[in-house]
């Protein structure tokens, strides 16, 4: 079985364009579908954050009406009182080797589009991971930090690799809306990746190599598994 890092966002707000905070976090769906799956299915799952912080949840992932209702709420909140432990003891992204990881895992909430999209140290994992071979596996928001994957020469080392993010569409109707501060698929595009959309709130997922990637909340549960499926290949 593998050792796989989970990067979790530290944020817990985010600022909007007009320069109100708008509360946030990790989306309790994504981290609690690919922890819970990854280490059903025999992996070792090392959460990391920027600087070490503990992760905020986005309470708004945490309730019913955005959850699938109260008894997934319950769900999701029980688990991540069962690994409430493992999120306290967050390594910082800054002490992490790639080389010890056979998979990044990358969930999203809105959090990464503070923290996650402009580290230097996410950019290193990632880049040496990529380099490597390791599975890189991004989705909902998680994708945002694929833009801290800077080379040498300013470009972006997954430029040309073809991927899916919650869309610019996603954001402006279920998303933060118009008051967006900047839209994760735009940026992406912006910086040569190539975006591949389903209709909104589908289960998508696009790999590409190493490169496994999903659209949203939706797309959690399958995302884990073709990282398990990587991983098993």
């Amino acid at each position: 079985m593998s050792n796989i890092l989970m990067i979790v966002t530290g944020a817990n707000a985010l600022t909007m364009k007009d320069g109100s905070e708008h509360p946030t976090g990790f989306w309790a769906e994504e981290l609690v579908t690919a922890h819970r799956d990854l280490v059903a299915a025999g992996h070792t799952v090392t959460i990391a954050t920027p600087g070490g912080v503990t992760p905020t949840v986005d309470a708004g992932s945490l309730d019913p009406s955005q959850a699938g209702g109260d008894e997934q709420a319950r769900e999701l909140a029980e688990y991540l009182d069962a690994i409430a432990d493992d999120l306290a003891g967050a390594v910082p992204v800054a002490d992490v080797d790639a080389a010890d990881y056979a998979a990044i895992v990358l969930p999203g909430g809105h959090g990464p589009m503070t923290d996650l999209a402009f580290d230097a140290n996410v950019g290193r994992v990632l880049i040496a991971a990529n380099e490597a071979g390791a599975v890189i596996a991004p989705f909902c928001h998680g994708p945002a930090a694929l833009l801290a994957a800077k080379l040498a020469d300013g470009t972006n080392a997954f430029a040309g690799r073809t991927l899916t993010v919650f869309t610019d569409e996603e954001e402006r109707t279920g998303g933060t809306g118009e008051n967006t501060p900047w839209w994760v698929e735009s940026a992406l595009r912006e910086a040569g990746l190539l975006i591949d959309s389903a209709g909104p709130w589908s289960d998508h997922v696009v790999v590409d190599g190493n490169l496994v990637t999903g659209q949203n909340p939706q797309s959690s549960a399958s995302v884990a598994r073709r990282v398990v499926e990587a991983l098993a290949s």
